[in-house]
């Protein structure tokens, strides 16, 4: 299956923040965009339904953290429930669900390895988080 040409916005569902990354519009490079915090009044979907809209994309791809043995447990649930909920907020939107086992270790790794305090990491972890989501599903496109 041939994917079609447009930008994806990749997820990263935590229960605190949300990371959110973009990619081009040929499907190549991933890029962060920003962590939103979350937050029971639905701002966090009504904000991300605006960088979706504001990016243009056709297409979201939301981080399933999955257990090490593949196995769906309460935060695959809430990945889900959050991907609901933002497709009721935005119809006619491709959603799909990306095994992201370990990318917050391997995103967590990768600012360490880059210099970045571990104070100042919380900021953009989960950024770096969606980045690896959203690139890991290019690739697996290609």
């Amino acid at each position: 299956m041939i994917t079609p040409r447009g930008r994806r916005v990749a997820v990263d569902v935590g229960s605190v923040r949300v990371g959110v990354a973009v990619c081009d519009p040929d499907g190549i490079l991933a890029t962060p965009v920003e962590t939103i915090r979350r937050a029971k009044d639905g701002s966090d979907i009504a904000r991300l339904a605006e960088i979706i809209t504001e990016y243009e994309a056709i297409g979201v791809v939301i981080g399933l953290p999955r257990t090490l043995r593949g196995e769906e447990g309460s935060a695959s649930r809430a990945a889900r429930y959050f991907g609901r909920q933002l497709a009721a907020e935005l119809d006619d939107l491709s959603i799909e669900f990306y095994d992201e086992r370990l990318t917050t270790v391997t995103a967590t790794q990768a600012l360490r390895a880059s210099g970045v305090k571990a104070i100042h990491a919380r900021a953009v972890v989960d950024q770096a988080a969606a980045v690896a989501i959203l690139q890991g599903w290019l690739d697996a496109q290609r």
